[in-house]
């Protein structure tokens, strides 16, 4: 399958392999491009194993540019990733293809590459939360989705989407937070003596990464997934210097220490699920603890892990999986049960999706990598197993459905 990459700003060339790092990797040879004036990017299919998902970009208040990326089909889901993570490798990461097999399962999921890592600009960034923040604003409004479920993971994703979900009451349906906290380390009023330990740690980070010796990037993993295989450990080790800089990681974890949202966490106001490993060793579990119950109505659920991010090859796999199919809904709120809708096969949902977001046959057979021929085929069988017979049917079903709002055009 294909992805289809849309870029919003002009640049003369952008390649893959330049973002990850890897300029001798054959699996990112593949190059995007983008035309010279703004608004005149072309569409150009780059070749993923594992899966297919639309990669576009959009600009953040400050101008940033952040890689955004959709996949999946369903209800939105909007997920603020664990920083360690590339839009591009992570299908081939034994850490994260299993979230996003999972998250991608009923729901449209759209995630980004926070500023300054992955496919997101990368030089001449400015990191503090309220930017961060502004960079989520960015990806929602440039995805089109309206009411969403909103995914925050660690310390700064979580605080993010609870900020979000403070500024937005109405747009968000539901709230995960995975491994959240109130504060960072310095975001009460550090000592001087806190403030130069953390600048001392800091210093170490700089210093250490760019070196070929492995042992921060090995300390690094071992505190996020102590309890994890040789391969993961492995992938998560490489994947934490192909998606930033050694100065770009250093401003984002300063940024990080600061984050306060003591005063944010009390108005949230909508269902809430909170999941915390119990071995958690960066954020303690009582600090999850301490924000279900600042949540009103929140429900915490303990993860029996020492890994921060959870592994499909661990037992609280199961435990994370139970929780989110339990409080995530399979349609969208609002929406209505289409029966008919089981009748097609996965092509046909596809093809359907792509026609409620109003796209015509060239586009989609663009947009799917197929003929239009096959298009045509498609959308006739559709209309029958529907029982309508326009595309202005077609579209008004598949919307009252919750189909066609996932991407921009």
């Amino acid at each position: 399958m294909g992805i289809l990459v849309r870029a919003c700003w002009s640049r003369q060339d952008l390649s893959v392999s330049e973002r990850t790092g890897s300029p001798g990797d054959k699996a990112h040879k593949a190059r995007l491009r983008t035309d010279v004036e703004l608004g005149s990017a072309r569409r150009v299919p780059v070749r993923m194993s594992q899966s297919s998902q639309h990669i576009r970009f959009c600009a953040s208040a400050d101008g940033t540019r952040i890689a955004y990326a959709t996949c999946g089909l369903g209800p939105p889901l909007v997920w603020v990733q664990h920083w360690i993570h590339h839009l591009e490798l992570d299908w081939d990461s034994p850490v994260w293809h299993p979230w996003l097999s999972l998250l991608a399962k009923h729901h449209t999921l759209v995630r980004y590459d926070w500023r300054g890592c992955g496919l997101s600009d990368r030089e001449r960034v400015q990191f503090s939360f309220d930017k961060y923040v502004e960079d989520l604003d960015a990806v929602v409004a440039a995805s089109r989705v309206d009411r969403f479920v909103l995914f925050g993971m660690a310390g700064t994703g979580s605080a993010i989407a609870m900020s979000y979900a403070v500024r937005h009451p109405g747009r968000v349906t539901q709230l995960v937070l995975h491994g959240c906290n109130t504060r960072g380390p310095l975001g009460d009023d550090p000592t001087p003596e806190q403030e130069a330990d953390a600048q001392a740690r800091l210093k170490v980070i700089e210093l250490g990464w760019p070196n070929e010796n492995p042992g921060y990037g090995q300390f690094c993993a071992s505190l996020n997934i102590p309890d994890s295989t040789a391969e993961q450990f492995r992938s998560y080790n490489d994947l934490l210097r192909r998606t930033t800089t050694p100065a770009n990681a250093v401003g984002m974890l300063n940024a990080f220490n600061r984050t306060n949202v003591e005063r944010v966490v009390p108005k949230v106001n909508c269902q809430t699920l909170v999941l915390h490993s119990r071995g958690d060793s960066i954020i303690p579990f009582d600090q999850g603890r301490r924000v279900a119950a600042l949540i009103p109505r929140a429900r915490l659920v303990t993860l029996e892990s020492r890994n921060r991010i959870i592994l499909d090859t661990e037992p609280a796999w199961r435990e994370l999986t139970e929780a989110l199919d339990d409080f995530l809904p399979v349609r969208p709120v609002g929406g209505l049960d289409v029966p008919a809708l089981g009748d097609l096969t996965a092509r046909e949902r596809q093809v359907l999706e792509v026609v409620a977001e109003g796209l015509d046959n060239y586009e989609i057979a663009a947009r799917l990598d197929i003929s239009e021929k096959t298009v045509r085929n498609h959308v006739s069988t559709i209309f029958s197993k529907l029982q309508i017979r326009s595309r202005a049917q077609a579209v008004a079903l598949a919307r009252d459905a919750g189909l066609g709002s996932r991407l921009v055009r």
